[in-house]
């Protein structure tokens, strides 16, 4: 398995604790029963973990950009990719280019034909402000 189906599975995994409220224990325990991580269990489990550790922190955030597109109207899968694309962004050693780059691969094949441009918008406004370089990973 490489990164980008790392990622992707990830944000299944962030999707599905959204809409299941299941334990992460069981989420990761049904993706193990048919999917070997490989060596990408590390990245999956600690970018699972750390969305869900700082969930309210990045929900504010994703809050204060979509601009009068409040949370509950976004499509759940919209939701979990900006999640993971702002998690790497905040937390992890994703440079940011590719972590935006790969949400909107994402959202074109996951979601909905509006979704790519609002993600990347939402996103590139985020990464504005916050002052983040584009090709820079985070030093968190």
């Amino acid at each position: 398995m490489n990164r980008t189906e790392a990622r992707e599975w990830v944000v299944k995994m962030l999707y599905q604790y959204d809409v299941s409220k299941l334990p992460l224990e069981k989420i990761f325990e049904n993706f193990y029963e048919e999917h070997d991580p490989g060596e990408q269990k590390e990245y999956i489990e600690g970018t699972v973990r750390g969305t869900v550790e700082h969930l309210e922190e990045i929900d504010r955030e994703i809050e204060k950009y979509s601009k009068d597109w409040p949370l509950y109207r976004m499509p759940r899968i919209d939701l979990a990719i900006l999640r993971c694309s702002m998690y790497e962004m905040l937390y992890g050693n994703i440079p940011v280019s590719i972590s935006i780059n790969e949400a909107v691969e994402i959202a074109k094949k996951y979601s909905t034909d509006d979704s790519p441009s609002f993600i990347n918008g939402l996103l590139g406004a985020f990464v504005r402000e916050k002052g983040l370089e584009e090709g820079e990973a985070n030093d968190n």
